[in-house]
């Protein structure tokens, strides 16, 4: 749990910098950057609660 919301910390801060980046500079590879870094946020939030809604799953069976 701990080295998930590591993870989660460490892409959100990466995210705000990488876009920080892009209205201090104005280069789209910055956004993009930006928008990769929250797509796999996203990806890893899901695949974190499927994990934990599959534990809850395993103790019905």
């Amino acid at each position: 749990m701990l080295i998930a919301r590591w993870i989660y910390l460490l892409l959100g801060v990466a995210a705000i910098v990488s876009f920080a980046m892009y209205i201090g500079t104005g280069q789209p590879r910055f956004r993009h950057y930006g928008i990769v870094i929250v797509k796999w946020a996203v990806f890893a939030g899901l695949a974190f609660f499927a994990v934990l809604v599959l534990e809850r799953l395993a103790m019905f069976v």
